[in-house]
């Protein structure tokens, strides 16, 4: 993943704001999901994290809304740059979150398989 400072200071912002660090127990995940009007933000930030899918779009309980996902190696990059911010002090809960993810899923650490 290349990327510039302020694209990965946006794409952190942005999940900090409205994802989700998680997994379904197997593999781990980060998800976002924004309404349609935001679909070409979306389609920015899979081109920043290659990879990285796009679902939807869906309508559920009167909400119209595409679900943004990145797992495996995407994520595993990913989860290496966010490592190397100032994510810890800007958002102390959803770095907690992060790291919850990192404990529970311990292949997203560094040099593991």
């Amino acid at each position: 993943m290349q990327t510039d400072e302020f694209s990965l200071g946006l794409l952190l912002g942005i999940i900090i704001s409205d994802g989700h660090f998680g997994g379904d127990g197997k593999q781990p995940q980060i998800t976002l999901r924004m309404h349609v009007r935001h679909a070409q933000l979306l389609a920015w930030m899979i081109n920043v994290v290659p990879g990285s899918k796009l679902y939807g779009p869906y309508k559920h309980d009167g909400r119209n809304y595409f679900q943004w996902m990145v797992r495996g190696a995407p994520l595993k990059e990913l989860v290496e740059r966010f490592k190397h911010t100032t994510f810890e002090y800007l958002d102390p809960y959803s770095y907690e979150r992060f790291q919850k993810m990192l404990k529970n899923y311990p292949a997203l650490s560094k040099g593991a398989p």
